[in-house]
């Protein structure tokens, strides 16, 4: 017999616990939740049901993230093409305390640049009892639609103070009390870790854009090559291409700076071979501390003890925010250095540097009312602006909704026809950032030094989300180097979303097909009654000509 009984978590999301009578447990709610590192929670992922659907097949590719805090601790394997997937994956967690819940995220695999949310629940860790196998039913939500329902995820889990720790109640609650200083030291001790772990120094946004001329390891004369990436703790996999030597990528990813003077990254290529260890290609090495910061650099890099070459774009951006009353320093406020970049781009200097077109400057200053990315009803955002392949990222303002970066970026510009973009995210600790909103401003459209609140938009720019962002933005450029450039191809752009299937553009075309083809009947009709003697003068003139 199974006796249910349902529970509310601190967002309000219901999670139901299936318990069997038969099994004896000792509740945890008189035990202190202050115990750092006293408690162990193994985790069986069983299985999902009725899935939300993401693709374009009506499937998804899902995956689960669980976090404590804001740190990931364990993420599954992705089940391709399933609705109700079966995982039946184990983990073994560590818990400091209680207080922080179990946050279980669910998402759709995706080439592209960003995985699709498909729903998030709370397990409250404080209602499990100890010792004892829980079989939970966690239903999935989202944030921003409550109403819908998006499946469900059952676990099955079991908390139990961590081994070697004495396992009795009492015992445990009388040596709390006797050690509660020691306890207060360890939790403030891991509260400056946790602190520590948001200074970092600045950010290293990274585009794998292809591969060239690669090193052939199987028998066909190809490879199947993919690259990893390592700075630090920190690491990243690329996707697998099959059977080329010049692979396309077009994949982009960040890591955070920790040390002041940079950092090494280490690159390296390799073959997939299935069934057999993966064959090595080649390395090569990025020294950040050799880059100049708010910059892109293209580089071209040999892989040594190997062959060919790959191709990255690297960027440095600082995470130190810019008081407002700074700004000038920077920014095109100094009438000196006004008058200098006038000078640059006067039409006197025309046959000066013909790809060097014009001058942006973009004054990221806050944003107002954004969504609630997180169950607790704020987000952690920041805002990536990018020109072409130029891409520069501001510092991440932690739990606000209106957040403030007073933060001033320059670019070159190529192409005066460009539209700059500024997205906003919510960061997210497993880099799968949560869209917020976006806006696109084509450079001819700016009005200079116009303080202006844009209206965020959804990805395809097609209607408004939640919350407007405040940009100040100065253009300066040569307009005779800006008409030569014209007649040049645009530059292409590496990373770029996959186009998705839109019922209303498909919708749009057919309609705009119809007219064309209808147009061409109607010819068609025009011309036969000209041969038909319908109006005696017209088909005179069509027997003439």
């Amino acid at each position: 017999m199974l006796d249910t009984y349902k529970l509310r978590s601190a967002c309000s999301l219901p999670f139901v616990f299936d318990k069997k009578i038969n099994t004896v447990g000792t509740s945890n709610a008189d035990v202190p939740l202050a115990d750092p590192g006293m408690y162990q929670l193994d985790i069986t992922l069983r299985r999902g049901q009725s899935l939300a659907a993401r693709d374009r097949g009506g499937t998804s590719d899902p995956y689960v993230k669980f976090k404590i805090g804001r740190k990931e601790v364990f993420r599954s394997k992705i089940i391709h093409k399933n609705l109700n997937p079966v995982w039946e994956e184990k983990a073994c967690i560590l818990v400091d305390h209680l207080r922080e819940p179990l946050y279980i995220k669910v998402f759709d695999y995706d080439f592209g640049l960003q995985d699709d949310f498909m729903g998030s629940a709370f397990l409250d860790l404080t209602q499990l009892e100890l010792n004892r196998s829980t079989d939970v039913t966690l239903p999935l939500k989202d944030p921003h639609y409550p109403d819908h329902d998006l499946g469900v995820i059952l676990l099955s889990v079991i908390l139990s103070p961590k081994e070697g720790e004495p396992r009795d109640v009492t015992m445990l609650m009388r040596k709390s009390w006797k050690r509660s200083s020691k306890f207060q030291t360890q939790s403030l001790r891991l509260s400056d870790q946790h602190r520590k772990s948001h200074l970092w120094r600045g950010i290293v946004s990274i585009t794998l854009i292809e591969g060239r001329d690669l090193k052939a390891m199987d028998s066909n004369g190809l490879s199947d090559p993919y690259v990893k990436f390592r700075l630090g703790h920190q690491k990243y996999k690329s996707k697998i291409m099959p059977k080329t030597l010049n692979p396309q990528w077009r994949e982009q990813f960040d890591f955070h700076l920790y040390e002041e003077r940079g950092g090494i990254i280490d690159i390296t290529a390799w073959d997939k071979d299935a069934g057999k260890r993966d064959d090595f290609i080649g390395r090569c090495q990025v020294d950040l501390s050799s880059l100049s910061r708010e910059q892109t650099h293209k580089l071209e890099l040999q892989l040594e003890e190997g062959e060919g070459h790959l191709v990255l774009l690297v960027t440095l951006t600082a995470s130190a925010t810019v008081s407002i009353s700074d700004l000038s320093v920077n920014s095109l406020e100094d009438q000196k250095e006004r008058e200098e970049i006038l000078k640059r781009y006067s039409p006197l200097r025309i046959f000066h540097n013909l790809k060097d077109v014009g001058f942006l400057q973009v004054k990221v200053i806050r944003a107002e009312g954004l969504m609630a990315a997180d169950m607790t009803g704020k987000s952690d955002p920041f805002c990536v602006v990018e020109l072409n392949n130029d891409r520069l990222l501001t510092h991440t303002v932690y739990k606000n909704l209106s957040p403030e970066w007073n933060k001033v970026f320059t670019f070159n510009i190529k192409d005066i026809h460009s539209v700059l973009e500024v997205t906003v995210y919510d960061e997210d600790r497993d880099r799968s950032a949560d869209f917020l909103g976006k806006v696109a401003i084509p450079l001819l459209s700016i009005q200079n030094g116009e303080q202006k609140a844009y209206v965020l938009k959804n990805k395809q720019l097609t209607g408004p989300t939640k919350g407007v962002i405040y940009l100040e933005i100065d253009v300066i450029f040569n307009a005779v180097k800006a008409s030569l450039r014209t007649l040049i191809p645009k530059e292409q752009k590496y990373i770029e979303e996959e186009n998705r299937l839109s019922k209303q553009l498909l919708l749009r075309n057919f309609i705009r097909m119809k007219r064309c083809v209808m147009v061409l009947i109607n010819a068609a009709y025009y011309i036969n009654s000209c041969f038909d003697w319908d109006s005696p003068p017209r088909s005179l003139a069509a027997f003439v000509v």
